[in-house]
């Protein structure tokens, strides 16, 4: 990912800017460029007959009118559920969007999270197809492909070396695990902890050892301002106008 100059963390819309559309739908990711992120973070997970949609949990309840397991469902059908009412009745109809749709939506306008929905041996190789589309938008120096998936996470980075890939952290890993998963699992060229892992000893090493540290996902004011002052590049955050007022 190419990272720009600025003496500022990055403000990431964790799923698009969804505290103003839809999470993880087209309408949230141009609120997110509407409201001046620097990037989005984004799920992306497979259909039963192999596309890539854009979509966080593993099963459709919550965020669409639809039932059952999204690698359960071919494109077709899940592109006729409705993933916007369930948010505001505004939103009615809104679809599931392909991976393509929103690359093609933000291209040469933000930087994108693409994060690996990895949860077992038939989907640890999503990256490489993740991979083949970002090329072939020509999107490589706007992405970097997370994974709390270190296999997922090092499949991508096989297929695709000149792409970022950046492992996600769970703040309940033991501290050595943390460090091992990074260089010599997943072979991860940047760093995405959870906001209770980082302080200044944490981005010493990260420093130390030339990996980037996004975190993730910042919304209350105080810890904020704690990461603004340590110096981490990116936070990764539910209320990117808020955190744009404190930058």
């Amino acid at each position: 990912m190419k990272r720009p100059s600025l003496n500022r963390p990055l403000i990431f819309a964790h799923r698009g800017a969804n505290q103003v559309a839809p999470e993880n739908t087209l309408p949230a990711f141009q609120a997110a460029v509407d409201l001046g992120a620097d990037g989005v973070e984004l799920d992306v997970q497979y259909t039963s007959d192999s596309h890539l949609v854009v979509f966080h949990n593993p099963s459709l309840e919550k965020t669409s009118n639809g039932t059952g397991r999204v690698t359960s469902h071919t494109l077709e059908e899940l592109r006729k559920l409705d993933a916007g009412s369930w948010f505001d009745p505004k939103f009615a109809g809104t679809p599931i969007p392909t991976l393509d749709e929103v690359l093609d939506l933000l291209r040469g306008k933000l930087l994108i999270n693409i994060e690996l929905k990895s949860l077992d041996a038939a989907t640890i190789g999503i990256g490489k197809d993740v991979v083949a589309a970002v090329r072939a938008h020509d999107m490589v120096e706007q992405v970097v492909i997370s994974s709390f998936n270190p296999f997922a996470l090092r499949r991508a980075k096989g297929a695709g070396p000149e792409i970022e890939c950046a492992l996600l952290l769970d703040a309940d890993l033991p501290a050595w695990m943390r460090w091992d998963l990074t260089r010599r699992f997943s072979k991860a060229d940047g760093l995405h902890p959870a906001t209770r892992m980082v302080d200044a000893g944490y981005l010493a090493r990260a420093r130390k050892m030339g990996l980037p540290v996004r975190v993730w996902t910042v919304n209350e004011e105080a810890d904020i301002r704690r990461l603004i002052d340590l110096g981490v590049d990116a936070i990764i955050t539910d209320v990117p106008d808020k955190l744009a007022v404190l930058l």
